[in-house]
């Protein structure tokens, strides 16, 4: 019987060695954000910092956040939490009145950790009062062109896959994408109300040979074909906007007025990689409750837990102004612009290794 291979360490970042290793892709990390920074203030944005500590850290299933509490003078504590997203207290700016902002925002997540994953990343929210959210897949093309300008690279490249950061974006929707890379007619499962049928696509999945598990949700199958058929193929030669998510998939994006099957909602991939969320934001204060809940609902059925909902939020909503928001990884982003492998190879100081 064959010993296991033992886990291949790495000296310590702080190490004068592995520091010399990482300091050329600091520095390019750095040279990117002042530029991105320089790309917000020529278009009249406002730059603003948002407290990490929200007593709800994001109401999605799949996120996982640092809980913490607040104690008081006299002893009473109360739950707060590390924010997943500044996404929250940004809209209650656009709630204030502020038109145009961005956010350089240090954000936490658990359960992460890996090549592209980290406990705390650095998030690059901005969001535009009146404007459409295609103008935010404008934003996108034109800042991979300016950290890749920004970095003298021409290419970014990964995991043996390439992309042109100066070529024009390819868009595809979701149903495009599904049907090309899965054969899977993925409308055919969501009603006009946005209702699904875990059958129906589940019959999909039989059909392109992909095994599920018959206790698997809508939500289940569809995030399966998502990472294993579609996700890998996104981004070769030119980076991908993905966009026209069902709107069981909306999140805090609005339903599209020209199907009411999917909503205003896109992601942007390079090299297979996951850059930005964007969303033409939701302004129903009642749909977005509905939303919160049913996600923390699935979030007790999967995980045991559930996070409040901000109610101080879902006010601001209701009073908050049409507009278009967006979120990318900016670790992301600088890794491939400086040509590192992992994400901590672009972060000055990384979070601890606690679990060996």
């Amino acid at each position: 019987m064959n010993s296991p291979r033992p886990a291949i360490s790495r000296p310590p970042w702080w190490t004068p060695e592995s520091h010399k290793d990482r300091r050329p892709f600091l520095l390019g990390r750095n040279a990117v954000q002042t530029a991105l920074r320089g790309f917000f203030g020529k278009r009249d944005f406002v730059e603003v910092d948002t407290a990490a500590l929200q007593v709800s850290p994001g109401n999605e299933t799949h996120l996982h956040a640092f809980a913490t509490e607040a104690i008081a003078i006299d002893g009473k504590t109360a739950p707060l939490y590390l924010h997943t997203s500044p996404e929250f207290a940004a809209k209650k700016l656009l709630a204030a009145g502020e038109k145009r902002i961005f956010t350089f925002a240090h954000v936490y997540r658990n359960r992460e950790r890996g090549p592209l994953h980290h406990p705390e990343f650095t998030m690059l929210e901005w969001y535009r009062v009146g404007e459409s959210y295609e103008r935010l897949m404008d934003d996108c093309a034109h800042m991979l062109a300016l950290a890749a300008e920004t970095a003298k690279t021409r290419r970014f490249v990964f995991r043996g896959m390439e992309v042109d950061p100066f070529a024009e974006l390819e868009r595809l929707t979701l149903a495009e994408a599904f049907d090309r890379f899965a054969g899977i007619d993925l409308l055919a499962s969501v009603a006009t109300g946005g209702e699904t049928s875990r059958d129906l696509l589940a019959t999909g999945l039989k059909q392109g040979g992909i095994r599920f598990s018959e206790d698997d949700t809508w939500a289940d199958l569809f995030s399966k074909v998502l990472v294993e058929k579609i996700e890998p193929n996104l981004g070769r030669g030119r980076a991908t906007i993905l966009c026209e998510y069902p709107v069981s998939e909306a999140a805090l994006a609005r339903p599209s007025p020209r199907d009411p099957r999917v909503a205003e909602r896109f992601e942007l991939y390079a090299c297979g990689v996951e850059l930005a969320n964007a969303f033409g934001e939701l302004t129903d204060a009642g749909e977005q409750r509905r939303r919160f809940e049913h996600e923390m609902a699935e979030k007790a059925r999967i995980y045991g837990e559930r996070y409040p909902i901000d109610e101080d939020f879902l006010q601001a909503l209701s009073v908050m102004p049409e507009a278009s928001g967006a979120a990318l990884g900016f670790d992301r982003l600088a890794m491939l612009a400086t040509g590192a492998t992992r994400i901590d190879e672009v972060m000055w100081a990384p979070v601890a290794e606690v679990f060996g």
